[in-house]
């Protein structure tokens, strides 16, 4: 019998292009089997029947997570008027109908209310925790789940396509937190009828989008070249940098000295001239090899948050 496989260190990420059918955990681990990586995490659950960007963080890359979880993202999604389901996408069995079926028109002058900050209730069937339990295990089990309404950011909402009177097709940018199939039930309810989500895509994650992402079966192609598969980018290889995923952080260069003295946890003089304030001024801070460190500026110091060991 063959020796388990000694796990390596991979650092950096896959921007997986998730099909249909697996969760996020599975998929994750999937690609974590290929890479024979150590370490690894997904940035931001996508249900089984949604596909798209689902970022994969492996080795150092995992520290940058909260980064990518907290980012804006971009979904397409399609609206089945008239028949509501328990889970609000097509997995479910069916709640509600209704004959009532909107005006082309009428569905654009709706969209405007949903931009914003609104007020939104999760789905039933979510990871919300309830008492401990996760809102779509009590679900499941046939229990009544109530969950409070919580504010989320709408920052754009577009219709894109209406094919046909029973389904339309929108494109949302939305902030953390945001669950599309509630849009859908929201959207349908001010549209006086029920409606149900019946596909969805995740088209972008901060900055991961389409033209990043691989699917599964190119990471399983390109495992037996570990030359490729380690060290170039899309379309050539898998796999990108860590500091990919901060690009939209603020940079400061540091000198070697000022970067060994944030690798020990101590905080370094404010480089160049520079000076940022506040308790929310996160930067980046880069030496001449690379990515050392996220920190918060502290007046006129920086102290360091998160420390890659990248070397």
């Amino acid at each position: 019998m063959a020796g388990k496989r000694s796990k390596r260190i991979v650092n950096g990420w896959v921007i997986l292009d998730k099909p249909l059918g697996p969760t996020s955990t599975q998929a994750l681990g999937k690609v974590r089997w290929a890479l024979n990586a150590a370490k690894g995490g997904h940035g931001g659950t996508l249900d089984p029947l949604a596909s798209g960007i689902l970022p994969l963080a492996f080795g150092e890359a995992t520290k940058a997570l909260p980064y990518v979880v907290d980012a804006t993202k971009t979904y397409r999604f399609t609206v089945r008027f008239g028949v509501e389901t328990t889970t609000l996408d097509a997995e479910g069995t069916v709640t509600r109908t209704s004959d009532q079926r909107p005006e082309t028109a009428a569905i654009e002058a709706a969209l405007p209310a949903f931009h914003g900050l609104i007020e939104q209730v999760p789905p039933a069937f979510s990871a919300i925790k309830v008492d401990g339990e996760r809102a779509y295990d009590l679900a499941r089990a046939g229990e009544a789940v109530e969950l409070a309404a919580r504010p989320v950011e709408i920052l754009g909402l577009r219709m894109l396509d209406r094919p046909d009177a029973d389904h339309a097709t929108f494109e949302v940018d939305c902030g953390k937190g945001t669950y599309v199939r509630s849009l859908a039930r929201d959207i349908s309810a001010a549209l006086g009828t029920v409606g149900h989500v019946v596909m969805l895509r995740r088209t972008r994650v901060g900055p991961f989008g389409e033209d990043m992402a691989v699917s599964l079966e190119r990471v399983t192609n390109l495992v037996e070249n570990e030359g490729v598969l380690l060290h170039t980018s899309p379309p050539d290889g898998i796999l990108l940098p860590v500091v990919t995923a901060l690009a939209d952080i603020p940079a400061l260069a540091v000198t070697d000295e000022d970067a060994r003295a944030l690798k020990e946890g101590r905080s370094i003089g404010m480089p160049g001239t520079v000076h940022q304030r506040g308790e929310d001024s996160v930067v980046r801070l880069m030496a001449p090899r690379g990515l050392i460190a996220l920190g918060r500026v502290d007046g006129p110091l920086v102290r360091p948050v998160r420390v890659f060991n990248l070397d």
